[in-house]
């Protein structure tokens, strides 16, 4: 096949931003909801809690109790699998292009 122009590998690379910004806006507001029900801290403490165990930077806020603790733990599992997925989505337009690249040879005469 044909490598795509890069205009529409452009469009096809932001398309995949878009949806790994969906993803991490979805993984935000579902840990800034568990701090803020479960562990009750203020929006803004959650908002800063779950953002930085989404980044791997880690707790900011003592927690104290058991299901506080169970959440933060569970929320930080997720967080690594948002991070393998959003690299994963980010990750396969440039490599499908690559490949495409490394199997287009345009000076090989084709087979009849």
């Amino acid at each position: 096949e044909e490598i795509i122009p890069r205009h529409r590998f452009g469009l096809r690379l932001l398309k995949s931003l878009g949806t790994a910004l969906i993803v991490v806006l979805l993984a935000l507001a579902i840990g800034t909801a568990g701090y803020h029900w479960i562990v009750g801290l203020s929006w803004i403490d959650a908002v800063l809690n779950a953002a930085m165990i989404l980044t791997g930077m880690g707790q900011i806020n003592e927690l104290t109790t058991t299901s506080a603790k169970l959440f933060a733990s569970a929320y930080a599992l997720f967080s690594a699998l948002v991070f393998v997925s959003i690299t994963a989505v980010l990750l396969i337009p440039i490599a499908h292009r690559l490949l495409h690249l490394f199997h287009h040879r345009k000076d090989e005469p084709s087979e009849n």
